[in-house]
């Protein structure tokens, strides 16, 4: 986890993806899950754009301002990733955007606090949580209340 971004894995388009307070997108593995129940079908790592998939982490529960010590880098929590179009196309199912925005499951970005490296299998440690601060979950959902 170097600068803005996930070595070897930078954003294409930082008009509108990336930076600092979207350096990386974490997904959940039980996520993964619930959806491939939902759509009946495996999906692979990586198909919801995240570079970091987490197992056991509530990722969409985490609070803003959360940090995460995960090897020798530290993260912090910044707001859920809203989809566009792209993941729409990804999935090719009509209406993705909307499902995905229903179910709540959101997966977070977070910003680089600390630069280090992470490995497959490293804990994730809270390292901060703001007491009162939104969820993921909370955050995404009034965000698409006040696009209705």
């Amino acid at each position: 986890m170097r600068g803005v971004n996930v070595e070897g894995d930078e954003q294409a388009d930082r008009r509108v993806h990336g930076g600092p307070q979207q350096a990386v997108y974490a997904y959940s593995r039980e996520d993964y899950e619930w959806w491939e129940r939902e759509l009946g079908r495996e999906l692979l790592p990586g198909t919801f754009g995240e570079n970091l998939t987490l197992e056991g982490v509530d990722v969409s529960g985490a609070r803003v301002g959360e940090r995460w010590q995960i090897g020798t880098a530290v993260l912090e929590v910044t707001k859920p990733r809203l989809p566009c179009w792209k993941l729409e196309g990804r999935m090719e199912i009509p209406r993705f955007i909307e499902r995905f925005s229903e179910a709540a499951r959101f997966g977070a970005y977070l910003r680089i606090v600390a630069e280090g490296a992470i490995a497959s299998g490293d804990d994730v440690t809270v390292t901060t949580a703001p007491e009162g601060s939104p969820s993921v979950r909370e955050v995404g959902l009034a965000k698409l209340k006040r696009t209705e």
